[in-house]
């Protein structure tokens, strides 16, 4: 992946900066793995949005793809080491608009116990 700069923070925004990987990764630290479990997520990522982001994830190294199903074909996403690496950032932002940000929910305490 070509990056804008050396910057840490905008090569981590190159990589996850967009509106939908943040919470491709949060529904893969719950559990999720279908590309119809993301879908059904409350955010509504619609289906052509959904195959981009997990295509770009797994280039980036992100999550592994793995088929489970010949006819159709069907597969999970898994979250790799470096996709896992991301939990604390997560719980990070979660404390934050907890704290800030009106009317945000609270994560599960699973979530924010878990350790990457």
């Amino acid at each position: 992946m070509d990056f804008r700069s050396g910057c840490p923070i905008a090569t981590t925004l190159d990589m996850i900066g967009d509106k939908w990987t943040l919470v491709l990764i949060r529904d893969m630290l719950v559990g999720k793995k279908k590309y119809q479990e993301f879908l059904a997520s409350s955010e509504g990522i619609t289906t052509n949005i959904l195959a981009s982001r997990l295509k770009r994830m797994e280039k980036m190294g992100l999550i592994r793809k793995s088929l489970y199903q010949q006819n159709p074909p069907r597969s999970d996403y898994v979250l790799t080491d470096l996709g896992r690496s991301l939990h604390p950032v997560l719980q990070s932002i979660c404390r934050w608009a907890n704290a800030l940000i009106p009317n945000t929910w609270t994560p599960p305490a699973s979530f924010m116990a878990a350790a990457p």
